[in-house]
């Protein structure tokens, strides 16, 4: 996870504090102030949240300067952290979730981060809502119109380097840049500017980091509020410092302001191409089935380990299994067949189910006709459903198109791959009184769970 960005750094000699000791508010020092935050917040205008290694310690991604951080066990001579999943399927924690549904609340106005993982954006905070200050692992960039790129893969690179992949837009087609800084990189003005501005305009700032750059950007008025396991050196100026995990911290922060919140869901793309061509002695259709990225032909498909195929028609069609990528299958038949292929889809660790199964209609008369479906409320469905029903697997066909020369379909698919749900409960402390506003009345907010968010896939 967090061990392959280590390593593809640059080598220094000196990477600053590590092994700091880690401290815990009693418990019922740690009830009183999550009370004093959860008032804090309620009565805030304009809340900032800065956010660092800590919020996806239990995300499974180590941190680097904690006891057991990456960066201390490398100086201590002892073996590094094993990753508990791949790096790109990490997903949100309860802290994650909870921001999004402060910032669906009207709660808070924005996010700066020190993180490459992608979780707040995977979580679904706006984009247009955060400043991840060393980029993002997941992310490539267009140097020349600007366009992002939201990958499921981990770009192979850091430290602004090109990519292998180029602009997707016909007028440009510039090659892209990975987006995370090495040591020498400076902190992009992108993302700075519109930091440093709701900073200045921040009344409460929450801060769960003890790095300095996040004290750079501290309010001018405003009251600060840190939580973190070891001491900072801004603690004294500080309103309120909390020594907590910060997903409990969170946990009773939302139970006192009355938000529920709600279920992770990752949902993946991926493309069915089917080419034909008809033979020399135009007896036979020769067709290939390719699965691949949505995100470009030779990209990675990280979420699938194999896939199994086979035909509704068993005894004319011969099965089989693709185990390596890019995942293609050669066949010929007669040019009048119809039938359907079978796609069983066996996902790689960290899915949240071990396979899924998608029918592909194949008729060798491709007509011109394409369709591309509201690919958010497509999305959506999805989302739904796999909440309502609490597990994942679900899937829809949102867009096909068709080339004409070489005979070509595209069918684009989204998958429900993860859920994850959250009980507030069972983190808040049980002595935190439940629920309560500042005024002694029952904390409301009006929720817009339902509202459309722009995608980034």
């Amino acid at each position: 996870m967090s061990l392959g960005y280590a390593e593809k750094l640059s080598y220094i000699e000196d990477v600053g504090n590590v092994g700091m000791s880690e401290f815990f508010d009693s418990s019922h020092v740690l009830q009183e102030k999550i009370e004093r935050l959860a008032e804090m917040i309620q009565k805030s205008k304009h809340l900032v949240v800065f956010t660092g290694a800590g919020i996806s310690t239990s995300c499974g991604i180590p941190d680097f300067r904690g006891p057991k951080g990456i960066w201390t066990l490398q100086r201590e001579g002892k073996p590094l952290p094993e990753a508990s999943l791949p790096f790109h399927r990490a997903m949100p924690s309860m802290t994650h979730m909870a921001l999004v549904e402060l910032e669906k609340a009207g709660i808070l106005k924005f996010i700066i981060s020190q993180n490459v993982d992608g979780l707040h954006l995977r979580s679904g905070i706006p984009r247009e809502k955060l400043a991840e200050l060393h980029g993002n692992s997941f992310m490539e960039v267009c140097p020349s119109c600007g366009v992002e790129y939201f990958r499921d893969f981990e770009v192979e690179t850091i430290g602004l380097k090109e990519t292998s992949r180029r602009c997707s837009d016909v007028k440009c087609g510039a090659k892209l840049k990975d987006t995370v800084l090495d040591w020498e990189d400076a902190l992009p003005t992108k993302e700075m500017l519109p930091a440093e501005k709701h900073c200045r305009m921040a009344d409460v700032f929450a801060n769960h980091s003890c790095m300095q750059s996040a004290f750079k950007m501290s309010p001018r008025w405003g009251k600060i509020i840190i939580v973190n396991l070891q001491k900072t050196p801004k603690d004294k100026k500080a309103s309120l410092v909390i020594h907590g995990f910060v997903d409990k911290v969170i946990a009773g922060v939302m139970n006192l302001l009355n938000l529920r919140i709600a279920p992770y869901v990752r949902i993946d793309l991926l493309q069915v191409i089917i080419t034909q061509s008809l033979s020399l002695d135009e007896r036979y259709v020769n067709w290939n089935l390719r699965v691949a990225s949505v995100h470009a032909l030779k990209a990675p498909l990280p979420f699938i380990k194999s896939i199994e195929v086979s035909f509704t028609d068993a005894q004319k069609y011969k099965a089989a299994v693709l185990h390596d990528q890019p995942f293609n299958l050669k066949r010929r038949t007669a040019p009048a067949e119809a039938f359907e292929i079978l796609l069983k889809l066996n996902f790689s660790d960290g899915c949240g189910c071990p396979s899924i199964q998608i029918n592909v209609p194949v008729n060798f008369k491709v007509s011109s006709d394409c369709f591309n479906l509201d690919k958010e409320s497509a999305i959506q469905n999805l989302k739904e459903r796999a909440i309502q029903d609490l597990c994942c697997g679900q899937n829809a066909l949102i867009e096909r198109k068709v080339i004409l020369e070489p005979k070509t379909e595209v069918a684009n698919h989204a998958l429900v791959t993860n859920i994850k749900a959250f009980n507030s409960d069972s983190w808040s402390n049980g002595d935190v009184k439940h629920p309560r506003g500042v005024n002694g009345t029952k904390t409301s907010r009006k929720r817009s769970f339902g509202r459309k968010r722009k995608s980034r896939f």
